[in-house]
C-alpha cells in the first residue's frame, strides 16, 4: 500500500536528480564558452528518465545493476556506459576556435531546465501536502 503512494513521488524525486543534473552540464558549457576547443555536451534526459524508469520496474530477463531494488541506480550504471546519457550538442555556427558552444542556444536551455525543475518541485510538494492532508483527515 505504502509503495503506491509513494511511486510518483519516487518518478519526480528521480526526475528531480536528472534535471539537476542537466543544469550541471548546461552550467559546464556556459562556464566553457571561451575555451578554444571545447566541445558542448547536452544530456539525454529522457533517455535517462526512460532508463530509471525500467530500474524501479524491471524485467525480470534484465539483470539488476543495483544491490537493492529500492535504490535509484545512476543513469551511467543503468545501462552499462559512463557517457550514456551525455551527448555532444550540435554545431550550429562554425567557430574559429573549434568551440561548439552556442551561448543562445544554452541560455535557453539553462532557462527551460530551470522551469522544468521548479515544476518538477511543485508537483513534489503538490503530492506531500495531499498526502498529509490524507492522512490527517482534512
Amino acid at each position: 500500500m505504502l509503495d503506491k503512494m509513494t511511486n510518483r513521488l519516487d518518478f519526480h524525486g528521480s526526475a528531480l536528480l536528472l534535471r539537476s543534473e542537466r543544469q550541471r552540464a548546461i552550467a559546464s558549457n556556459i562556464a566553457n564558452a571561451d575555451t578554444p576547443g571545447y566541445v558542448a555536451r547536452d544530456f539525454k534526459f529522457a533517455d535517462a528518465m526512460r532508463a530509471v524508469n525500467e530500474a524501479h520496474n524491471p524485467s525480470p530477463l534484465r539483470s539488476q545493476s543495483v544491490s537493492d531494488p529500492r535504490h535509484i541506480p545512476l543513469p551511467a550504471a543503468a545501462s552499462g556506459s559512463s557517457d550514456s546519457t551525455l551527448g555532444y550538442a550540435l554545431q550550429t555556427q562554425p567557430s574559429l576556435d573549434n568551440n561548439t558552444v552556442d551561448m543562445d542556444r544554452e541560455r535557453a536551455a539553462f532557462v527551460d531546465n530551470a522551469v522544468r525543475y521548479e515544476a518538477t518541485l511543485r508537483f513534489i510538494n503538490g503530492q506531500s501536502k495531499t498526502m498529509l492532508s490524507a492522512i490527517q483527515g482534512q
